[in-house]
């Protein structure tokens, strides 16, 4: 990603110093010191909004601080081949930064794009957030998934209906792309759009990443971001899902990621494959944004 953004003249934040805190998981006052780093570089210089990235798919809890600084109501589009939607523990973590956003004021619907993960399997027992997915504030729509087993009623949603103890997930694989995206944005609450992209929502021949790989194809991620900048007013982006290698200072941290996640480094054609849809994914923000 560096390399793809070398000549755009982007303002570079260091935060080498605090890669082993942030990873995975912070505390609160790691994440009060974060966004004072952040108030403290200011804006990028130029008008319009801003496009963020920051790495491994591991610091996803960082949107929450970029969200914070949001002065309006906003809808949250979030690309991804998990919820993020864990409601234990209830801390700035990678699994449950979701759950944070939906907490800020002016957060007022989370859009979930793209899962393919085995996080919807049995959603109650590993607490996922269904208090919000059945009031509304927060929709998943899956690329591709098996119904979820549920215990009472969670009712329907614009990405899926209960039938009896299940949930069946109205999957994106195979339906009408442009149709969703614009009937997507013809009916979110807000004029104003923030969009979050984790890269492991790509398939594996468009993306390496720390985590499993879903399966959208590029070329829909990069249709999405076009046809929702037509209709909304997109506020700010952020990116994460960059590959890099695990290290952790926290024995408690690497123990959770080596039982979490595929811990095989990508071959070298991968990250190549990963550079081009950096360059392609870029150039697509800029074109679609003002």
């Amino acid at each position: 990603m560096a390399e793809a953004i070398a000549n755009t003249g982007a303002q570079v934040i260091g935060l080498r110093d605090e890669e082993f805190a942030l990873r995975l998981w912070a505390s609160r006052p790691r994440m009060r010191a974060f966004a004072g780093r952040l108030a403290e570089a200011g804006e990028p210089g130029g008008a319009g909004p801003v496009v963020t990235v920051y790495g491994s798919g591991d610091y996803h809890h960082l949107t929450t601080a970029l969200l914070d600084t949001v002065t309006e109501p906003v809808t949250v589009i979030h690309f991804d081949n998990h919820p993020d939607w864990v409601r234990v523990p209830a801390t700035h973590n990678c699994g449950g930064w979701v759950n944070r956003a939906l907490d800020l004021p002016n957060v007022r619907r989370v859009v979930t794009i793209g899962v393919c993960s085995d996080d919807l399997v049995y959603p109650q027992l590993k607490t996922g957030n269904l208090a919000d997915l059945s009031s509304g504030r927060l929709e998943i729509h899956p690329w591709r998934v098996a119904p979820s087993r549920v215990w009472g009623r969670i009712g329907d949603g614009p990405g899926h209906q209960q039938v009896g103890g299940t949930l069946q997930w109205n999957c994106l694989a195979g339906q009408d792309w442009t149709a969703f995206n614009k009937a997507l944005a013809g009916r979110l609450p807000t004029e104003a759009v923030w969009i979050t992209i984790d890269k492991d929502v790509l398939r594996p021949e468009d993306a390496a990443t720390n985590w499993d790989q879903g399966e959208m194809p590029l070329a829909a991620l990069l249709e999405s971001i076009a046809l929702i900048a037509q209709r909304r007013r997109i506020v700010g982006v952020d990116v994460c899902g960059e590959y890099s290698p695990a290290k952790f200072a926290d024995p408690i941290k690497r123990i959770a990621a080596w039982l979490d996640r595929p811990m095989v480094a990508p071959s070298a054609a991968a990250l190549e494959a990963n550079d081009r849809t950096n360059r392609a994914l870029l150039g697509r923000l800029m074109e679609s944004l003002p």
